[in-house]
């Protein structure tokens, strides 16, 4: 007999666990018991233990997060990886999954587990506490301390530094190894202190918030060992499913007579209804629901009787209503608390063998931990004007209609509405309806009744008029109903919200207008940048000599955008033979650009050629810069002086890309002296750099934009210019122009300039 009721037990734990699968994924009873068996298989151990931790996993009534994935759970009891130490930990707990099956109280637990633990981590008592609702702690089960002992530390307040209450909280065990040093930080329960010499506090997983905590008393000192602690955790965890099992056992009785009771309740009341309670899925989000109870008439609906909709799944009993703006309510009104009510919506039902359309809407409000929801059917007349009413509502117009003979006047909510006039002072005559509009346009509506009055002529006119929400635009169309003589008798007609579509319309009159405005500026001041730029910046039509060098100049203004750029360049002869080569680029486009780089331009040449040197000039220039109120933000720039009788080039630079030589099929770029933008600081640092050229030589001086692209760093421009030059190389005069083919293909954001200085070939 004992044996029959120790395999009865483990039957029931195996429901238990197949239970709880099938609700986790919706399986059959058989798919649920194969899923144990896999689980147990992959993780190691015995069914009894997979079914004791899926137990565990489950999370409690109320919608709380449940563990994670149980075959997660499963490796952090038993590990995969297998050696001598795991196999005898899994053989423990595989004995310990058995012992608890007969287990049925809190007690009964506490004592199996003092009495597994003991040899195993060497236990000498074991305390299970249960967290109270006010948020204490209340003893539940205890094994190896006396009544006395368990009377005294029976119920624990909600105190700071209870180890066990920390445990619950942090969802993490607290092992206290230390009696000094942990006296100092907790209250230790089971006193006198010194008579244990450890403990441990464990929350047992039984959901997202743990309620309850079950100690580990040694009379030992020390810390526990690593494989006591693992085998502490995976313990505990088993634990979980029984007391788990010990709630539901003690409910399964008074919930069977109380879904019986409901039931009674929901079969007597009209209409139909159902009682939903939320399924959530693995990840806490609510997957479905469970009708708990139905009324009769809620086969009108779903179809099948109301005790044969009970426990069954919603989405499984009314596909058809499980979209996503009713999901989205019931959701809503379980969460918030605020009652739902859906849209109308069709639906088909079969009436005396003879399918029908009908309308019905839903409502659902929260009762308890679940959702009570009915069903209203709409009659025709209802469908109509909930019709009409939407209708009136999309297309943000009204009905009226005005009898002649009787003088009565009917008008829809929305006309009211639309004309803001209070419905408390009913609606005017057709011929008293030009008074409701603004003075301007009062003589054409007056016309256009007058007409219809007259003629019967239908008009179409719209109007404004003055709301408390503001001016609206409405157009009224109306026509008239004659008699047998042919005099109207009857005017029904419509009116219509046109302000949405009127202020867009005079939006984009008011934006073309800008537009176009602006557009003429930009194309004005452009054409003004360019002339000006042209005046101050003309462009030799083919190479020139210059103390000895032949110079080529190129200028590309930028093909994207509607400003002329500041770039520039100058390159003259001076008084002393020598030759002034100058690159620079202001930063912007515009007049202002413009109008700076000829400030900088003329300045720099009659700086250098009244004998100041290249650093000295740059120097004055920053100052320039920084103190003009008409100066235009920043500035780049390379000063370049040769000296024909050394060959010797000197050059200085503020912030710009370095020179580029040619020198015997090969190219390399001059190392830059110091210098900053001009413009940036009231204190640069400029240096001079100088380099000797010999006969077949070429520099080239350029600004930023033969280099720069947006897609690529400037080291990638610079490289791909050294190639560029090395391929397209030709002493032929007019040897820019491929050059500048290959490095700007596609659109240019930036103006570019090029100087390209040549040293003859001695003469053979």
């Amino acid at each position: 007999m004992d044996r029959l009721r120790h395999l009865a037990a483990m039957s029931a734990v195996l429901e238990q666990a197949k239970g709880v699968v099938m609700a986790l994924t919706g399986c059959s009873p058989g798919a649920a018991e194969k899923e144990l068996q896999r689980r147990a298989g992959t993780g190691g151990r015995t069914v009894l233990e997979e079914c004791w931790i899926t137990l565990g996993s489950l999370a409690p009534p109320g919608g709380a997060a449940p563990e994670p994935e149980l075959a997660v759970l499963a490796e952090s009891v038993v590990p995969s990886s297998r050696d001598a130490a795991a196999d005898e930990g899994s053989a423990a707990l595989g004995a310990l999954g058995r012992e608890l099956v007969p287990v049925t109280t809190p007690q009964e637990l506490a004592c199996c587990l003092l009495e597994h633990l003991a040899p195993q981590v060497d236990a000498d008592a074991v305390m299970i506490y249960a967290r109270l609702p006010a948020g204490g702690l209340e003893l539940v089960g205890h094994a190896g301390i006396d009544d006395t002992f368990a009377a005294q530390w029976h119920r624990i307040p909600p105190l700071s530094g209870v180890a066990a209450l920390e445990a619950l909280r942090a969802g993490e065990p607290r092992w206290l190894e230390d009696v000094a040093a942990d006296r100092k930080r907790y209250l230790l329960i089971g006193g006198p202190t010194d008579r244990w010499g450890s403990r441990a506090w464990l929350p047992v997983p039984t959901g997202a918030s743990p309620s309850v905590c079950i100690g580990i008393l040694r009379t030992r000192s020390g810390p526990f060992s690593a494989s006591a602690r693992t085998h502490l955790q995976g313990a505990v965890r088993l634990c979980a499913g029984r007391l788990r099992a010990f709630r539901t056992d003690l409910k399964a009785g008074a919930g069977a007579a109380a879904a019986e009771a409901l039931q009674a309740v929901f079969e007597a009341l009209p209409g139909a209804a159902m009682l939903l309670t939320p399924l959530p899925g693995a990840s806490g989000v609510i997957d479905d629901y469970r009708i708990d109870a139905a009324t009769a008439q809620a086969s009108d609906v779903v179809g099948g009787a109301g005790p044969e909709l009970v426990g069954r799944r919603f989405q499984e009993a009314c596909p058809a209503l499980a979209g996503e703006p009713l999901w989205q309510g019931l959701h809503g009104a379980l969460t918030t608390g605020e009652p739902y009510e859906s849209e109308p919506f069709a639906h088909q039902e079969v009436v005396d063998g003879v399918a029908e359309l009908s309308t019905y809407t839903l409502r659902a409000a929260r009762l308890g931990e679940g959702l009570f929801v009915t069903w209203v059917r709409h009659g025709s007349s209802d469908r109509q004007e909930q019709r009409l009413a939407d209708v009136q509502r999309l297309g943000s117009l009204g009905w009226a209609s005005w009898n002649l003979v009787t003088h009565e006047a009917t008008w829809s909510s929305q006309v009211f509405e639309l004309l803001g006039r209070d419905p408390g002072e009913g609606p005017v005559r057709l011929t008293d309806l030009p008074g409701l509009a603004l003075p301007e346009d009062v003589p054409a509506l007056a016309r256009a009744i007058g007409e219809l009055l007259g003629g019967s002529r239908p008009f179409d006119v719209p109007f404004r008029v003055r709301t408390a929400d503001g001016l609206r635009h409405l157009r009224a169309v109306a026509e008239a109903v004659p008699d047998a003589a042919g005099r109207p008798v009857e005017v029904h007609g419509v009116v219509q919200d046109l302000t949405a579509q009127r202020s867009a319309e005079l939006a984009l009159m008011e934006s073309e207008r800008a537009v176009l405005s602006q557009h003429d500026v930009l194309r004005a001041e452009r054409a003004l940048a360019g002339r000006l730029q042209h005046a101050l910046l003309p462009l030799p039509t083919r190479p020139v000599r210059l103390a000895g060098l032949r110079v080529e100049v190129a200028y590309l203004p930028a093909q994207s955008g509607t400003h002329v750029g500041g770039d520039w360049f100058s390159a003259i002869e001076l008084p002393d033979g020598d030759a002034l080569f100058v690159v620079g680029d202001v930063a912007g486009h515009g007049i202002d650009a413009v109008a700076t780089m000829a400030q900088l331009r003329f300045t720099a040449k009659g700086m250098v050629i009244t004998g100041s040197s290249l650093t000295g000039a740059l120097a004055r220039l920053n100052t320039l810069l920084l103190h003009s109120r008409d100066s235009h933000g920043t500035a780049t720039m390379v000063l370049a002086r040769y000296s024909p009788a050394e060959r010797r080039l000197v050059w200085a630079q503020a912030g710009h890309p370095p020179p580029l030589l040619l020198r015997g099929g090969r190219a390399h770029y001059l190392d830059r002296p110091r210098g900053i933008l001009i413009g940036a600081s009231t204190t640069p640092d400029f240096a001079e750099a100088e380099c000797a050229l010999a006969p077949g030589d070429r520099v080239l001086l350029y600004t930023d934009g033969l280099v720069e692209r947006p897609t690529e760093g400037l080291d990638q421009g610079l490289k791909r210019l050294s190639s560029a030059v090395l391929s397209h190389h030709t002493d032929e005069p007019g040897s820019l122009a491929p050059l500048l083919a290959a490095m700007l293909e596609g659109d240019r954001r930036d103006d570019v300039c090029v100087l390209d200085i040549r040293v003859p070939e001695d003469p053979q």
